[in-house]
């Protein structure tokens, strides 16, 4: 999933060649601290500084021999460094640079879908100020229930992915540790100050206490945020697909020249984007249930984690980004229809002020049971008949003996729905 949604450095992220690039790093981060530590000479660290590398193919050739990433990847390099490379991995375990660098590539990762979400939240920001005050039908189980505005929906959007971002956030602070701890974890044939200077050379924290792996609750934790922030992108396209319902029609995608909708239908303009991020969005939810069931493993660590690691890294973080900011552009691009909008308020014969007559004559002392019952009578008669609810409730005695002329005015006034509007946009933006 790279096309032109997806951020350049996030698929090169993932690339085998750069996978064994950060393996490197972590290898040369831990002779750099052996060498701060006196154990590799100034002339060997300054030979394996300007030989450590690899050729891919070579790696991969070994790999069919030795069928162990890990060890074909050292033999490459061993052979690029010469002598000097018995410093390499000295006193490490695989996991000590496999998740060593999983730390550098999720917090790498992680950062640029910080930068997704930022985005995001600036046009949902745009969004809201651009139509503030546009009054709209709110609905509640689909049907019309009393009037928002499209301000307020989007920035309700814009609250939602402000928490799904500090969640991220948090997650990439959570996953972004090292351990240089060896074979299960007890520093056996290490000294722990390698993986403090190590660690801070890669700029990750270290992980206080490991066995042979860091333990993947971290992981879980980074790609569970994934997933809920995911569950909020599809419950905005859940919110446009509705509204771009041909009985709805208040929104519509962008449709460039030459788009065709149908192949059968010349007429359709269909919420393609709204509709793949929905489907885009599930994966990224179960990949967090994969992300979870790697928690238990067998004692000190197993592999049962790798290969579903290996899949759900680059998948879920390269998603998450494509979706991120494909959604941005259905939003940048999407179409409103003031003509319709207006007709959907009317459309419900402006049942909506119920309420407000319920609490007018609750002000006035009537029992709230009593009052109601009077509302409903007049509300259901007018949905039956598809009569102006404003022009039967003047009609009523039963409640015009209770409120004048003058009171109902007040009550059928749509500005009173967006009297706290200026209070919400405050509290959410802070401006």
């Amino acid at each position: 999933m790279i096309d032109r949604y997806t951020r350049p450095e996030m698929g090169a992220l993932w690339t085998l060649e750069n996978k064994f690039r950060v393996w490197l790093e972590v290898e040369l981060a831990v002779c750099e601290a052996w060498h701060s530590l006196g154990v590799i000479d100034a002339e060997a660290m300054a030979e394996i500084r300007a030989k450590a590398d690899f050729d891919l193919d070579r790696i991969l050739t070994i790999e069919e021999t030795t069928r162990h990433d890990v060890i074909a990847f050292l033999t490459a390099v061993e052979e690029k460094v010469g002598p000097a490379a018995r410093f390499i991995h000295l006193g490490c375990t695989s996991s000590d640079i496999v998740d060593t660098a999983n730390g550098v590539l999720l917090k790498r990762a992680g950062e640029i879908l910080v930068k997704d979400f930022e985005r995001l939240l600036s046009v949902l920001k745009t969004m809201a100020q651009a139509h503030k005050g546009q009054l709209c039908m709110g609905r509640t189980h689909g049907i019309h229930a009393e009037p928002t505005s499209y301000g307020l929906k989007f920035t309700g959007f814009y609250a939602e992915f402000s928490r799904h971002l500090e969640r991220i956030k948090a997650a990439v602070a959570g996953v972004a540790v090292g351990k240089i701890s060896g074979a299960v974890g007890t520093y056996a044939a290490l000294d722990p100050d390698v993986e403090r200077i190590a660690c801070g050379i890669l700029g990750l924290a270290v992980d206080p206490i490991s066995t042979q792996i860091v333990q993947r609750d971290r992981h879980a934790a980074f790609f569970t945020a994934l997933a809920v922030a995911a569950g909020g992108v599809e419950r905005l396209c859940v919110e446009l697909r509705h509204l771009q319902r041909t009985e709805v029609l208040e929104v519509e995608e962008g449709f460039a020249k030459g788009q065709k909708g149908s192949s059968a239908m010349p007429h359709k303009k269909n919420p393609i984007s709204a509709e793949n991020l929905t489907g885009l969005s599930r994966l990224v939810r179960t990949n967090s249930l994969a992300a979870m069931e790697n928690q238990a493993l067998w004692h000190e660590r197993d592999i049962s984690h790798s290969s579903v690691e290996r899949v759900i890294m680059p998948d879920s973080t390269i998603l998450m980004n494509y979706t991120v900011n494909r959604l941005c552009g259905l939003l940048e691009r999407l179409r409103f229809n003031a003509h319709n909008i207006e007709r959907n308020l009317k459309a419900s014969f402006g049942l909506f002020y119920s309420q407000r007559v319920l609490l007018a004559l609750v002000e006035k002392g009537l029992a709230r049971q009593e009052a109601y019952v009077l509302v409903q009578k007049v509300a259901m008669k007018c949905w039956d008949e598809q009569l102006q609810f404003p022009d039967e409730v003047r009609k009523a005695p039963d409640i015009t003996a209770h409120l004048s002329q003058k009171v109902l005015d007040a009550v059928f006034d749509p500005g009173y729905y967006l009297r706290h509007e200026d209070m919400i946009f405050d509290r959410v933006y802070g401006d």
